[in-house]
């Protein structure tokens, strides 16, 4: 850039600076083309922002095949002058799935890991919410569209348990589910640092890091209207429209 513009290097770099430039970053992004996609973000979303009264709204979802792994070698400590030091290779034993209903108002989280990822799991971990929560609140789930949601058993289960109203985020929006908020914290608090050796030291792991957030819960707000949101993808769109031509 500097060659070509005549310019210095180092008043390109303050350029790029200034304006929060990334030549070298991409990220990526997709499209969701669900048909329904605009009906269902404004029914999650204002269930974010306008929650119904004697009612929960709770974010559910499940993080699979998380992974028990251990580095081949102890993690050397921080020194001066020298980051924590740890083997890129690592030894795997075994996964596990939790599934997580977040409390929007409170931050509180209903968890449960399960061995395996299917519609009876999900079943299980819904009764596991009837029993937590008092009987005289309905309860509005946020989900994503998979197929375990939606299994013949568990629409009958749905039929008996008349307080639990399902709305469903538009496919491939994972972004517009709170609990996927929670999930990054778990990953980046204890996660990403951690080894284990098996799966049940995992289990047990995550689950003390859970009751330790649970005694002093924070919910995270969302801000956004559905109209900025769809505004915000509409002009993404005619971005996207306009660099074709």
């Amino acid at each position: 850039m500097a060659s070509a513009t005549g310019m210095s290097q180092s008043a390109i770099s303050r350029i790029w600076r200034a304006f929060g430039l990334k030549p070298h970053a991409i990220e990526t992004w997709k499209l969701s083309t669900d048909p329904q996609f605009v009906d269902k973000v404004r029914d999650v979303v204002g269930l974010y922002l306008s929650p119904p009264e004697n009612a929960l709204v709770l974010a559910v979802d499940e993080k699979s095949q998380m992974q028990a792994i251990d580095r081949t070698a102890p993690t050397l400590p921080i020194m001066p002058t020298t980051p924590a030091r740890r083997t890129h290779d690592y030894a795997q034993h075994g996964t596990t799935n939790l599934f997580a209903a977040l409390d929007l108002g409170s931050g509180a989280v209903i968890a449960q890991h399960y061995r395996r990822h299917r519609h009876q799991e999900f079943l299980r971990f819904l009764k596991l919410i009837d029993d937590a929560v008092p009987q005289d609140l309905e309860l509005h789930l946020v989900l994503e569209n998979y197929a375990t949601h939606k299994t013949p058993e568990v629409k009958k289960w749905l039929l008996r348990h008349t307080r639990f109203h399902l709305h469903f985020t538009p496919t491939s929006s994972s972004w517009l589910n709170l609990v996927e908020r929670w999930f990054a914290e778990l990953t980046n608090r204890k996660l990403r640092r951690s080894a284990h050796r098996s799966v049940t030291e995992l289990e047990a792991d995550v689950r003390t890091w859970i009751n330790e957030w649970n005694r002093d819960p924070k919910p995270f707000i969302w801000a956004k209207t559905a109209d900025q949101i769809l505004d915000t993808l509409a002009a993404y769109c005619q971005r996207i429209k306009a660099s074709r031509h």
